[in-house]
């Protein structure tokens, strides 16, 4: 099968009458509830559920090895190579699927909030829902957009097909396959609809890069004074909730890129985590959950359609998406100055990070290429209970070049532009998981509104014994004590080896990753 009959094919599909274009949110819910995808909430969201496929699965994901990608990617276990030959049978195979389909929903949008590195996308779904998914998280074309829109990358998604690994050279019937060189992404097996978020991000992984662009997974906000904060961190460390902060102009919760001309967001939405979503700590998220949001996975009263928000017995990767108008006050255009702030979250189980810490120099560098937190459950399939985890720049699940590529970026722009680098640990205090406590949003939402406005800039601070940063022995409307987690615990030898526990991984990383890093950088991080 050629590259010009399968184009062909894609397009005759595409062209047929029952392919629906670009419908409205409120077209897409009805057709949604019209073809039994799931019901609408009490607040009028639209919810499903994703089957066992809660989570992404990152050892379904591959990348087509070609004359585009053979010398440029950084092949391993994160970038796993896929055969051309199969790559096009897969194709082929999707393509005979989308022909026998009643109905399809195509979105055309864009990726980039700023204008000179956006880039055209399409979006094909099986399912109404999933194309409804798309358009609140991707960014909505007006409509004399439309007319002249050619996609430079196509995702294709059919939950319905499923692959036999023996024949298609998959590691299960779960699919995502990435072609740089065909431009197109290839989605099937599962129905979780964060796949066809992050597979895009992925692909901007790779491009942004060769146009001088940091790609980051971060939030981003910006205060009344015009200062802009960047917030790094995995999924349930606290990204999203940190960035929609009342106080705060909303740029977006989860993908942005870092060019000469500043920040910028990458998509049009949102897709925040709802398990003990409240009304009282997370107001913006709480309010955003309405018509032409989507719920994934959250449980429902089967009276009322009320969302039980604390219940996750689906999952604990319970979900909403939605459109950034949403969110009251959020930046419009999506893009704001050069940030003043650089924020590292960790969600760290063994509850020995300080709360709010300072980073200088190979510091910066350090932590950020390790990009240390726990895996929260349910985040992927199979984890049940919090894991400590190092992501390399805290998304290298995404991440199609070396880590060290955009480690050089991040910190030739915090050169540049004078930012500061504060690490935040949104996890335990008291003991590890299991044993302490999550340390008070309240407390870390101070911490972080003190660090912005300059408050901790001349604080006392101390250094701490292990890991080597500056911890502030202060910060007003935070008790002192719970600054030095060692005072958290009431046992201090305990603390003591957890702490070397966690140092020892902090190095046996760097060994086994970055051997030849500079010495500098290396010594960077925690002793023992």
């Amino acid at each position: 099968m050629t590259e010009k009959n399968l184009s062909t094919r894609l397009n005759d599909v595409l062209g047929r009458t029952t392919t629906l274009h670009n419908l409205s949110s409120a077209q897409l819910t009805e057709a949604a509830i019209r073809n039994g995808e799931g019901q609408l909430a009490s607040t009028g969201a639209f919810s499903t559920t994703t089957g066992k496929y809660t989570g992404r699965s990152p050892k379904d994901k591959f990348i087509v090895q070609d004359k585009v990608t053979r010398d440029t990617v950084a092949w391993g276990p994160v970038n796993v190579p896929f055969e051309e030959e199969r790559f096009w049978k897969m194709y082929s195979m999707v393509v005979e699927y989308l022909e026998q389909q009643d109905q399809l929903y195509v979105f055309d949008g864009y990726v980039g909030a700023d204008p000179e590195h956006q880039m055209p996308l399409r979006v094909v779904n099986q399912y109404a829902w999933q194309n409804l998914f798309a358009r609140q998280l991707f960014i909505r074309p007006k409509r004399d957009q439309l007319a002249n829109h050619k996609p430079e990358f196509t995702v294709i998604a059919v939950p319905g097909l499923k692959a036999v690994p023996e024949r298609d050279g998959t590691n299960s019937e779960a699919f995502v396959i990435v072609s740089f060189e065909q431009r197109v992404v290839l989605i099937g097996g599962t129905a979780y609809a964060g796949e066809i978020k992050k597979s895009i991000f992925s692909v901007m992984n790779y491009i942004l890069p060769s146009q001088g662009v940091l790609p980051m997974h971060c939030s981003a906000n910006v205060g009344q004074d015009g200062k802009t904060a960047l917030f790094f961190g995995l999924s349930g460390t606290g990204k999203t909730t940190l960035s929609a902060d009342p106080q705060r102009q909303l740029v977006g919760d989860d993908e942005h890129g870092w060019s000469e001309r500043g920040i910028f967001n990458l998509e049009g939405g949102c897709y925040a985590k709802c398990i003990n979503l409240s009304q009282e700590h997370e107001p913006q998220i709480w309010d955003a959950i309405r018509f032409g949001s989507v719920l994934e996975n959250v449980v429902l009263d089967p009276l009322d359609r009320i969302a039980d928000y604390d219940d996750g017995s689906f999952t604990e990767n319970t979900r909403v998406a939605y459109p950034l108008d949403y969110i009251p006050g959020r930046v419009d255009p999506s893009m704001a100055g050069h940030p003043k702030a650089v924020v590292f979250l960790t969600a760290d189980a063994f509850g020995v990070l300080p709360p709010i810490s300072i980073l200088e120099d190979e510091q910066i560098m350090y932590h950020f290429i390790s990009g240390y937190t726990s895996k929260l459950a349910g985040t992927e399939r199979g984890i049940k209970q919090p894991e400590a985890t190092f992501s390399a720049c805290f998304g290298e699940p995404f991440l199609p070049l070396s880590p060290l590529e955009y480690a050089e970026m991040l910190k030739d722009r915090v050169n540049q532009y004078g930012s500061k680098v504060y690490l935040i640990n949104t996890g335990w205090s008291g003991g590890p998981h299991g044993v302490g406590e999550r340390i008070s949003l309240k407390y870390t939402r101070q911490m972080v509104t003190m660090a912005l406005s300059g408050e901790l800039d001349n604080v006392e601070t101390r250094i701490d014994p292990v890991f080597g940063f500056k911890v502030p022995v202060s910060c007003p409307g935070v008790p002192a004590e719970i600054l030095d987690p060692k005072k958290t615990w009431a046992d201090p030898a305990a603390y003591d080896q957890k702490a070397a526990e966690l140092a020892k991984a902090f190095q046996d990383n760097f060994k086994k990753k970055y051997a030849d890093l500079a010495p500098e950088v290396r010594k960077a991080g925690p002793v023992i």
